[in-house]
């Protein structure tokens, strides 16, 4: 078996340990290779991590089974889409902040609006798994920081429990997409 296709096969096992070897192995190329896009370091961390989530899912849909490429071009390649979503994204915000003499209205956030969204999140969350239903609540309801968490949940880093609170809350987004097009 190729080194490739053994990778492919333990990301699709969501092996930790080939996680965090792929994360810290092309982690500075990443960072070397986004500098040109001009987005601050904070930015291009989220979408490495974004990216990293993504190339892991991938791999378990079996997207990656017959890959042609490299493991890091693919990872590349998702995270340059990434940038690039998000540069649009800026331009757009840049472009509204730029409107001289905008006279909107703007709405406000209702209750029956706030009273809806917490039914809806009240209905995904039993559907997430236990951990991530553990590590959200530690995360963002006794807002512990992602250094207690690494230790309360005995994760081997905080990189580690990062990425886990990143694929939660996209499991949480999906339950909820999903229950929205119900």
């Amino acid at each position: 078996m190729k080194e490739t296709e053994r990778t492919v096969a333990l990301l699709k096992k969501d092996d930790e340990k080939t996680i965090r070897d792929l994360y810290n192995e092309y982690r500075p190329g990443f960072l070397l290779f986004s500098n040109r896009y001009g987005l601050d370091k904070n930015q291009v961390l989220d979408i490495y991590q974004d990216a990293i989530i993504a190339l892991c899912e991938n791999a378990q849909k079996g997207h990656l089974d017959e890959l042609t490429s490299s493991i890091k071009t693919y990872l590349f390649s998702i995270g340059k889409y990434m940038i690039f979503a998000q540069m649009r994204k800026k331009k757009r915000i840049d472009e509204f902040a730029n409107i001289e003499d905008f006279e909107g209205q703007w709405v406000d956030y209702s209750e029956e609006r706030e009273n809806k969204d917490i039914q809806l999140l009240r209905k995904s969350l039993p559907k997430l798994g236990g951990k991530c239903q553990e590590i959200l609540k530690l995360f963002y309801y006794k807002e512990y920081n992602l250094d207690e968490i690494t230790q309360l949940m005995k994760y081997e880093n905080k990189n580690v429990a990062k990425s886990q609170k990143s694929r939660c809350i996209k499991q949480l987004k999906d339950i909820i997409s999903s229950i929205q097009n119900e």
